[in-house]
């Protein structure tokens, strides 16, 4: 439901989308597989006195006093329509959702984060046809894939209508999508990735390690910063393993060590520790209050979208960079950090 009247009680998100879903009559998306790229606008409305790093909704009537609301939607007829509305905007972070999400959760988790982390710029969801059901893994696998010409096409249409810097953030499968997406561009393009974004952020990827190093080897030089948030409790990931018939092993988003990764300029940040007060084992960035607060107070998620300080040496406090290799930063507690590098 759309109820303007929420933002008497919330605070105002502004989220934009891009979606390659189907779309229903009413003018709502689905899991259906479109044929274009359609970009709008959506006004999302945050309870008062939450604590950061929950998320509650309702399809059917939103208490917009303990509810994330959807406040207001503007579809827009394309890239220049964006442009008129990022006028003057030089910093844009695209979410990217992983399986089993709908279009209007994935905009007030992108609302969410942006809200509790203080994310500069703008925010825009690349929303993919997910079938937004637990059941529907095999779905949302072959939708990925189908999904990575628009992840493409939004990018460079951001680039285009004068975007300075673009940040690509992906949770799970997202993650997945986002590699795939680098790397067919790489294949026309070489540099491609380096020059359109200006950090990669893959959030519990769920992403097989010897794809994720044969998507490295096509990328060669990936953007900078580019790092990779892991937990070794997460619970989802141990799943996708078993379901692909490979039970014991670990996914990307699940390692419990950097050495498989030490030939590539990444960053690898271990956030088993914050697994106790996260609402997800799969999203302890966005769901544990601890790890929140510690992002945002001692290292403004804002600064690293700059040309400055970049990657783990200015997020995370104890941590450094090694770009010849691989950097792994264990989070202990909050404020302090164990570094290993290859």
């Amino acid at each position: 439901m759309t109820v303007p009247s929420a933002l008497n009680v919330g605070s105002a998100e502004t989220v934009y989308a891009s979606t390659t879903r189907g779309r229903n009559p009413d003018g709502t998306f689905n899991a259906d597989r479109g044929e274009r790229v359609q970009y709008h606008k959506m006004t999302v409305s945050i309870p008062p006195n939450r604590t950061p790093g929950t998320l509650e909704f309702s399809y059917a009537n939103p208490n917009p006093e303990k509810q994330f609301v959807l406040a207001n939607t503007t579809d827009l007829s394309g890239p220049r329509e964006l442009a008129n509305q990022l006028r003057g905007e030089d910093d844009v972070s695209i979410f990217v959702h992983g399986y089993n999400s709908t279009h209007t959760e994935t905009a007030f988790r992108a609302a969410q984060l942006a809200h509790d982390l203080d994310i500069p710029g703008s925010v825009l969801i690349y929303s993919w046809p997910s079938q937004a059901r637990g059941a529907g893994y095999a779905y949302d696998l072959d939708s990925m894939l189908f999904a990575r010409d628009g992840l493409e096409k939004t990018i460079r249409d951001l680039k285009s209508i004068g975007v300075k810097r673009v940040v690509l953030v992906a949770h799970s499968m997202g993650g997945a999508l986002s590699m795939e997406m680098m790397r067919q561009a790489e294949l026309r393009s070489p540099g491609w990735s380096r020059r359109n974004l200006d950090g990669v952020f893959l959030i519990s990827p769920d992403l097989d390690l010897d794809v994720f190093r044969s998507q490295m080897d096509s990328i060669k030089t990936p953007p900078d910063p580019f790092v990779v948030m892991v937990s070794q409790k997460d619970k989802i990931l141990n799943i996708s393993a078993r379901i692909r018939g490979t039970p014991g092993t670990e996914r990307l988003g699940n390692i419990s060590t950097i050495e498989a990764l030490a030939d590539y300029p990444i960053e690898v940040i271990d956030a088993t520790a914050f697994n106790s007060d996260a609402e997800s084992s799969h999203f302890v960035a966005a769901t544990s209050p601890a790890l929140l607060s510690l992002l945002s107070s001692a290292r403004r998620v804002g600064n690293t979208l700059g040309n400055r300080r970049r990657g783990v040496d200015y997020l995370i406090p104890g941590g450094r960079r090694n770009p010849s290799g691989a950097t792994g930063v264990v989070l202990s507690e909050p404020g302090q950090a164990q570094v290993t590098s290859q």
